[in-house]
């Protein structure tokens, strides 16, 4: 049995321990990120069924040979909708209940098939369950996070030694995506951010035409993806000599940071790793310009179960690999955020981040 194997019949292991009022005879899967985590599937247009008996993956013709050639399981290329078919064969069976990802069928859509399918079967949302298996990472999984975590650092390191003032946000923007792409990335994991001075308050900010000037913080968050798995990181530094207010605000979110990461361990609730940040912040004064989580999981997406939040009460499991990222934002003087990609262990953590986070002067 393949691993994809494996992983479908995980889901139909949960899906047959849900309860009597939820149970349902299959589920169609219409995700990117879960289609390929079930079947290896990259293209832009496939939805896999997966019941019991059989697990049926739909695709349209430019993909048909690929999909024939690769994925176990039956293979229906359609010419028209993939849930139109999917819904004809649905019927064909008989399957009466079926679960859908609610966070991926639009209204129009369920209307479309519920109307289709009329009195022979029901759609029932069934969210969630795939998500949590692909939580945690297998061994074959941290092995690719670990390639992306290494890209993505090598390729901050080489832009690092190429900043100069008067470069636009834009620029080094680009430059840390081509870096990327030349270590072996298959794009970003997300649109690179690039915040210089008073841009670097906005914990979301888009690289635009601003120029590096002297004097300034330099915030950069990038990832990249290498074999369909993502990594995260954030790095802030200085061009010029720094006020011992920014100095004071850089080594009080190291220092939650660092508690963060010694908080990490299986078990753990994230609300407690959550916490353990904000206590330094608090005692530091600055735990209201910390508004947003201390991280959350990633893997073949930038954003997965488990989110790291105050009021977030999952626990921890080794496998799972996650972000710590708190940090400080002061409008008119610019923000600090460190970012480190961790795999969570037994006993504590690993972190896979290899680039230093002392505070760089430029």
């Amino acid at each position: 049995m393949s691993e994809y194997e494996q992983r479908r019949r995980s889901v139909l292991n949960r899906l047959a321990n849900l309860k009597a009022d939820l149970k349902v005879e299959g589920l169609l899967i219409s995700s990117p990120a879960n289609i390929q985590y079930l079947t290896g599937f990259t293209g832009s247009n496939g939805l896999l069924l997966l019941t019991p008996a059989e697990s049926i993956f739909f695709t349209d013709p430019r993909y048909g040979l690929v999909a024939r050639a690769n994925i176990t399981g039956k293979v229906h290329v359609a010419k028209g909708p993939l849930l139109v078919e999917a819904t004809k064969i649905i019927v064909r069976k008989h399957l009466r209940k079926i679960g859908f990802e609610p966070s991926w069928m639009n209204f129009e859509q369920y209307e479309q098939v519920r109307k289709q399918a009329g009195s022979h079967a029901s759609f029932r949302p069934t969210g969630g369950i795939v998500e949590e298996l692909r939580s945690i990472k297998s061994p074959a999984e941290v092995l690719k996070i670990r390639k992306s975590v290494m890209i993505n650092s090598e390729a901050y390191y080489r832009t690092l030694k190429r900043f100069k003032l008067g470069l636009r946000e834009q620029e080094i923007a680009a430059e840390l995506d081509f870096q990327m792409r030349v270590l072996g990335a298959e794009k970003p994991a997300f649109e690179t951010i690039v915040a210089a001075g008073p841009n670097s308050a906005r914990p979301h900010a888009h690289p635009g035409p601003h120029r590096l000037e002297a004097n300034e913080l330099l915030l950069i968050d990038m990832g990249a993806t290498a074999d369909g798995y993502t990594s995260d990181m954030t790095r802030v530094t200085f061009t010029g000599t720094p006020s011992k207010k920014i100095r004071d605000m850089y080594q009080a979110v190291l220092e939650a940071q660092l508690a963060a990461i010694d908080a990490v361990k299986a078990g753990v609730t994230t609300a407690k790793v959550d916490g353990a940040a904000r206590k330094v912040l608090r005692e530091h004064k600055l735990e209201k310009e910390f508004v947003h989580s201390t991280g959350h999981g990633l893997g073949l997406e930038i954003h997965e179960t488990p989110r790291i939040g105050r009021k977030d009460k999952t626990k921890l499991q080794a496998g799972m690999v996650i972000t710590i990222e708190p940090g400080v934002y002061l409008e008119g003087l610019g923000g600090v955020r460190i970012e480190d990609t961790v795999l969570v262990t037994e006993r504590g953590c690993e972190v896979l981040t290899p680039t230093p986070k002392e505070f760089v002067y430029l």
